[in-house]
C-alpha cells in the first residue's frame, strides 16, 4: 500500500511539475520480464521520477546516489521506492564497496521486476553524454551469466526543455531494446573485462541514439535555430521528430564544420539570433506578417480563459503562490549542484503543501466544523489546479501583448530581421542540400518548402 502511494506521489509530482510529457518508443518496452532502464542523466532525482511515472512498469528499483539521502524529507521516500543507495568513487575514495548494492540489484532482477540506472553516475548539467560507467552493463552480464534468466536493457533519453522549470516540457524517448541472452553470457564468462566494456560502449551508442548530444551549449543552440530555419511552417512535427531533426543537424554540423562557408554562416545564424534576443523576439514571429485582428482574437481568447479559471483560483493563489516563491528561493540557494534545482523545488512544495492545508482546514473546522474542513481539503488542491491553469494563462496572455507591442513598435526593424530571416531560410537548405549525405532520408519533400514561402 505505501508503495503504491509512492507511485500515485511521483505521477502526480511529474504530471503537475510538467506541463507536457511526450513519450516515444514506448512500444519497446516489455510487459513483462526483467528489464533494466538505462538513461542520460540531466535533472538528479527528476530523471527516476520521470521513468517510474511513464515506463509503464512497477516497481522500478534505482540505483541512487548515496547523497541524496542527506535530505531528510527525501531518505523515507527513497526507501518506500526501493532506491538502492550507492557510493560513488569520486566522492568516496577508491575503497568504496558497493557489493551490497550489486547483489540486492541481481536479486531484483533475478525475480523477474525491474531497475532504472543511469550509467553517466552523476546528474550533469553538460550538452552531450559523459563517459558511462560499468555497472548497467555488469548487472546484465552478471545476471545473464548466473543463468537464472535473461535481461532486457533499454536505452532510455530524457530530453527536457528548460528542465528547472515549472511546466515546462520533456520528450522521453524509449530506444531498441538490447537483449543480453546467453551468446552474451558465453562471453562474459571467457572475457569479463573485455565484454563488460564492449557492452558498455553499445549502450552508450544506444543512448546518443535517444539524446540529443553537442560539443557545447552555444552549438546547441546555434543548431536549435537553424533547424527552425529549415523546418518548413506547414509541417507539423512531432516531438521525436524535433529531436531526431536536431539530432541529424548536430551529427551533419560535426562534419561541415571547419568549411569556410559554414563558419560565415553560423556567424549569419548567431548574429540573427542576438538580433532577436536583444529586441525580445522569437522566431516563429517573423514567419509571417501577423495581422492585428489575428493578435486580439488570440488576446481575448487567452483573456477569457483566465477570467473563467479566476474564481476558483484566486483563493489558491493568495496560498499557494508563497508556497512557489518559497519553493523557487530553495532550489536556487540550496541545491548541491545545479542539476538538483529542480528536485529541490518539488520536495520544498511536497513539503508545505500538505502542513498548508492541514493549517488551513483546522483553522476551518475550528470555527465552522469538521465537514467544512473536509471540504476545505478537498477544494484546496483543486483550488490549486486552477491556479496553476491561471498563472499559464496570464504567462501567455503577457507573452501575447508584449509581441504585439514589439511587433507594433519595432516595425523597421522587424521588416528587417524577416529579409535577414528568408536568405538564411535559403542558405540553410542549400547548405543541407549540398553537404549532408544525400542517402540520409529527407523528412521534407520539395513539395513541403514550396508549398509555402517562409
Amino acid at each position: 500500500m505505501r508503495k503504491h502511494f509512492v507511485f500515485w506521489l511521483v505521477r502526480a509530482i511529474t504530471n503537475t511539475f510538467f506541463r507536457r510529457i511526450d513519450i516515444v518508443g514506448a512500444e519497446n518496452v516489455p510487459a513483462e520480464g526483467p528489464v533494466i532502464f538505462a538513461g542520460n542523466h540531466p535533472n538528479a532525482l527528476m530523471d527516476g521520477w520521470l521513468l517510474t511515472a511513464k515506463c509503464g512498469r512497477w516497481p522500478l528499483h534505482f540505483m541512487v546516489n548515496a547523497k541524496l539521502w542527506k535530505y531528510r524529507a527525501l531518505g523515507p521516500l527513497l526507501d518506500l521506492s526501493g532506491a538502492v543507495p550507492v557510493y560513488s568513487r569520486e566522492e568516496h575514495g577508491d575503497s568504496t564497496d558497493n557489493s551490497k548494492a550489486f547483489d540486492e540489484l541481481y536479486k531484483v532482477i533475478e525475480s523477474g521486476n525491474c531497475m532504472g540506472i543511469f550509467p553517466e553516475g552523476i546528474s550533469h548539467t553538460e550538452s552531450q553524454l559523459t563517459k558511462l560507467k560499468t555497472g548497467a552493463a555488469r548487472i546484465a552480464l552478471v545476471v545473464a551469466a548466473r543463468g537464472n534468466t535473461s535481461v532486457t536493457i533499454i536505452p532510455c533519453g530524457l530530453n527536457y526543455i528548460h528542465r528547472h522549470r515549472y511546466r515546462s516540457q520533456v520528450l522521453l524517448e524509449f530506444g531498441t531494446p538490447m537483449h543480453i541472452d546467453e551468446h552474451w553470457a558465453i562471453e562474459y564468462r571467457s572475457d569479463e573485462m573485455g565484454t563488460v566494456r564492449k557492452l558498455t560502449d553499445q549502450l552508450a551508442n544506444a543512448l546518443l541514439n535517444v539524446t540529443l548530444n553537442a560539443p557545447d551549449w552555444n552549438t546547441l543552440r546555434f543548431v536549435q535555430t537553424t533547424r527552425r530555419l529549415y523546418k518548413p511552417k506547414t509541417a507539423d512535427l512531432t516531438p521525436g521528430q524535433y529531436v531526431e531533426l536536431n539530432r541529424r543537424f548536430v551529427e551533419s554540423y560535426a562534419k561541415v564544420a571547419d568549411k569556410p562557408e559554414v563558419l560565415v554562416f553560423r556567424k549569419d545564424v548567431e548574429n540573427y539570433q542576438a538580433r532577436l534576443d536583444m529586441l525580445g523576439l522569437k522566431d516563429y514571429q517573423l514567419r509571417s506578417p501577423v495581422s492585428l485582428g489575428h493578435a486580439f482574437r488570440k488576446i481575448f481568447l487567452r483573456s477569457l480563459k483566465m477570467l473563467l479559471l479566476l474564481p476558483a483560483a484566486i483563493p489558491g493563489a493568495l496560498l499557494h503562490l508563497p508556497v512557489g516563491w518559497i519553493a523557487a528561493m530553495v532550489g536556487e540557494r540550496f541545491s548541491y549542484e545545479m542539476d538538483d534545482i529542480a528536485t529541490l523545488k518539488v520536495f520544498a512544495t511536497i513539503s508545505l503543501l500538505p502542513l498548508l492545508y492541514i493549517t488551513v482546514a483546522v483553522i476551518v473546522g475550528m470555527n465552522y466544523g469538521l465537514w467544512w474542513a473536509v471540504l476545505t481539503l478537498t477544494l484546496l488542491p483543486l483550488s490549486f489546479v486552477a491556479t496553476a491553469k491561471v498563472i499559464e494563462a496570464e504567462t501567455s496572455l503577457l507573452v501575447s501583448i508584449l509581441s504585439v507591442l514589439r511587433l507594433a513598435r519595432l516595425s523597421s526593424e522587424v521588416e528587417d530581421l524577416r529579409k535577414t530571416r528568408a536568405t538564411l531560410v535559403e542558405q540553410t537548405r542549400m547548405l543541407v542540400e549540398r553537404m549532408v549525405d544525400p542517402n540520409m532520408p529527407r523528412m521534407f519533400t520539395k513539395d513541403d518548402f514550396n508549398a509555402t514561402k517562409d
